[in-house]
């Protein structure tokens, strides 16, 4: 065969019209700061930044960025119910921000008024379920958006370690019945998401569907409530994130080390392909997705 024809034969890859380059941070949104700083320092993260101005810390490890906000003036804060933390927002990597947002409004996303005070960076950022925003960043290499609106832990490591070589695997969505549809078309429109096979799956929770970034970096499941829970459906949420490990096992037996509690029933427990952490905090768990290396 020769190469004019291996070329003809190539699968095409993914469209990526943002540019999407994985996950830059995700984000709590809680009245409880230092509880659930203390379960994500169970988890491995550290906190490494304070923000200049707002109640807002960034916690780290490896290449994972979580950000605590507690910010009282902040809605998604003061809309936090019975002190359930809440993920509030998630950061995509996008090659131009400002293009990629301009092309989100384009396609009917709505826009999130910046409220940046002065010396401080604006990120744009699109309305997302259930009152959540996504913010689109561009500067994480060389220049990063925590340069300049957050001011350094004295004595921190900036670049802790992952434990066990943990990484952002993707996030699971929370939908009501019979909208799932309409979420897979609003990320395959607005960011080029695709559904993966359904005999494709990861870790040990297969319900619902799963959709792959354009990236190919991280995931994006989509769970509905069963039927005949219709008539008490919750908001629509960001429920979760999924982690990343080589192995499964190893990344358990540390995280139990530490004190992290993981469900273990005759229908679900730990296993080679993943495993799912206790709820803290009334709604803060985890997903350990098995991901080769």
């Amino acid at each position: 065969m020769t190469d004019a024809g291996h070329d003809r034969e190539s699968v095409p890859e993914m469209p990526n019209r943002l540019g999407l380059d994985g996950i830059e941070f995700v984000e709590y949104a809680t009245t409880r700061p230092q509880a659930l700083g203390h379960v994500l320092e169970m988890m491995g993260f550290r906190p490494i930044a304070r923000h200049r101005s707002r109640e807002v810390t960034l916690y780290r490890q490896g290449d994972m960025n979580v950000v605590v906000n507690a910010h009282p003036d902040d809605a998604r804060v003061s809309a936090v119910v019975d002190n359930k933390p809440v993920i509030s927002a998630v950061a995509f990597r996008v090659r131009d921000a400002l293009r990629a947002h301009s092309r989100c409004v384009e396609l009917g996303a709505w826009s999130v008024p910046s409220h940046a005070q002065a010396m401080e960076l604006h990120i744009p950022a699109i309305h997302g379920p259930g009152g959540c925003r996504f913010y689109l960043v561009d500067r994480w290499q060389e220049f990063s958006i925590y340069d300049i609106d957050f001011k350094p832990i004295p004595t921190v490591d900036p670049h802790p370690p992952a434990i066990e070589g943990m990484n952002y695997f993707g996030l699971v969505q929370y939908v009501n019945v019979g909208r799932s549809e309409d979420w897979i078309r609003y990320y395959e429109n607005m960011f080029d998401f695709s559904v993966i096979p359904e005999e494709e799956r990861f870790g040990i929770l297969p319900k619902g569907k799963v959709l792959k970034s354009p990236c190919g970096q991280f995931m994006w499941q989509l769970i509905e409530p069963d039927p005949w829970m219709e008539s008490h459906q919750a908001p629509e949420s960001l429920e979760r994130i999924g982690l990343g490990v080589p192995d499964v096992g190893a990344a358990v037996a540390a995280l139990k080390a530490r004190g992290i509690e993981f469900i273990e029933t005759s229908a679900l427990h730990p296993e080679d392909r993943g495993a799912l952490t206790r709820k803290v905090l009334g709604s803060v768990s985890f997903e350990l997705v098995h991901r080769s290396v």
